[in-house]
């Protein structure tokens, strides 16, 4: 099993499709109900023409973290160094929920190392008055549904639903959303004003029916940024790249060939 040594523990880690250094490099940041296998249905899709990395932040599933598992205020840092000990220069990244905060943080420290960025179903905790976070009240999905999860996948494609909780229950112990929360508030973020001067193309994807970061969220942050633009999936909640994968690759796959 492949781990990497940063910033005192071990990262885990996963290469897959051409080899570092002989294709362009996409690495996927997972969200708090996920971690390196919730890219399943994009790996395959991708590895032909690029290097996919797939990893776990601290404190998810292979990549322990005992000793500090409430310090999340380094989790862009983790994704640089990550970077460093692969030898990754510069990469796509492709981000989904918590994982904004960690490629959105690279970004903005390092913009060098980014060459386009994806944010799904994330604002990555962009801070200023037109963004519309926290929520004024949060949604309770109907029972037995996920919160990370569309009702509407939940209804005609349980096994997927099913699928997404096994993948989500790897990490131990399991934590609530509203515990994620918590802790991304440690993560240093930018401002309205700070995205206003990065020109990096970004994509903004958001699910419709997202009931933990709502549309108008993602469509606020979107705004914010003078090289972005955003894409609305309907039929899809809170985890597009898992709910609706062939519009999720299809809208990220044209996004990184321009």
């Amino acid at each position: 099993m492949p781990f990497a040594p940063v910033n005192g523990i071990d990262l885990y880690y996963e290469v897959h499709g051409p080899a570092l250094g002989s294709a362009p490099v996409i690495v996927f940041a997972h969200g708090a109900g996920g971690n390196h296998l919730s890219w399943w249905q994009q790996v395959p899709h991708f590895r032909d023409r690029y290097t996919c990395v797939t990893f776990d932040h601290r404190s998810f599933a292979f990549s322990k973290d005992t000793a500090r598992p409430a310090d999340w205020g380094g989790l862009p840092d983790d994704l640089r160094c990550l970077m460093d000990a692969l030898g990754i220069e510069r990469a796509h990244l492709v981000a989904q929920s918590m994982g904004g905060w960690s490629c959105l943080g690279v970004a903005w420290h390092w913009p060098e190392r980014v060459h386009r960025l994806v944010m799904a179903d994330t604002h990555g905790g962009l801070q200023g008055p037109s963004i519309p976070w926290p929520p004024a009240e949060r949604v309770t999905p109907p029972e037995g549904v996920h919160p990370a999860c569309g009702e509407t996948m939940a209804r005609e494609q349980p096994t997927l639903h099913f699928l997404y909780e096994q993948v989500a229950g790897m990490t131990y112990p399991p934590r609530a959303l509203r515990d994620a929360s918590a802790l991304m508030s440690g993560v240093a973020a930018p401002t309205t004003e700070d995205a206003a001067k990065m020109t990096l193309p970004i994509l903004f994807i958001a699910g419709e029916e997202d009931i933990v970061i709502p549309p108008p969220v993602v469509e606020a942050a979107a705004a914010a940024f003078p090289n972005a633009r955003l894409a609305r999936v309907p039929a899809a909640g809170h985890s597009v790249y898992f709910e609706r994968a062939a519009r999720f690759n299809e809208l990220v796959e044209r996004f990184l060939a321009e």
